[in-house]
């Protein structure tokens, strides 16, 4: 009897070590068919229980992955089946603050509509909002401006905002503009920089002359 329980006990042993090892592998696998955008692969891994929020060695989950890779499909089914849209990597990028900073507008909404936060910030402690207006992407920031409770005016580590941004890491030309006109009409105010220069002075110092009449005005 004891012999038999014994030997019961080492095949269950065997077994959940066995489907460790399984669970291990698919976890590294779905890693690699996010990348090769195989959304059927991504599918039948998570309906076999693997985690939706699995991460690479550098901290990036498989949404991230997804939205760096511009993997529209996949980046929904991961959102369908739970996946966390403020989970942040190594240095502090999630889906939603990456989607944001690279004009990825479609992405932005499917995210703001499944829990993105405006309190978790990116390493320069910004937010999605104001690498967008440095990058000259418009529709993004019309979007995100135009959001309510968004915070058009927080101000980031560097001690700039998001009009600050757009003024003196733009470069003056018509998408900065409408960009420049966009924060005003959703509220964005002219706050000073850490050496007490407002969006205004900087325009007229860089010669920004239609970026300065949309700020007078």
């Amino acid at each position: 009897m004891k012999a038999l329980i014994f030997l019961l006990f080492f095949v269950i042993e065997m077994c959940f070590s066995q489907s460790v090892k399984k669970e291990m592998v698919i976890d590294k696998s779905i890693i690699e068919l996010v990348k090769s955008n195989d959304a059927e692969g991504v599918r039948e891994a998570l309906e076999c229980g693997i985690d939706v929020n699995t991460k690479d060695s550098r901290g990036r989950s498989l949404l991230l992955l997804a939205a760096v890779g511009k993997k529209i499909k996949i980046s929904k089914l991961l959102v369908e089946y739970g996946a966390d849209v403020n989970l942040q990597d190594q240095q502090l990028d999630s889906p939603f603050l990456y989607a944001g900073a690279n004009g990825q507008t479609e992405l932005v909404k499917l995210f703001l509509q499944n829990g993105a936060r405006f309190d978790i910030f990116n390493r320069y402690n910004g937010t999605a909002l104001i690498p967008a207006c440095e990058r000259g992407h418009v529709e993004t920031v019309k979007f995100l401006a135009y959001t309510k409770g968004f915070p058009i005016n927080h101000v980031n580590r560097l001690g700039w905002t998001a009009l600050m941004e757009a003024v003196i890491l733009g470069d003056g030309s018509l998408k900065y503009q409408q960009i420049v006109q966009i924060l005003k009409n959703g509220g964005a105010k002219d706050i000073a920089d850490k050496d007490g220069v407002t969006a205004l002075e900087h325009a007229y110092r860089l010669g920004f002359s239609q970026i300065a009449k949309i700020l007078e005005s």
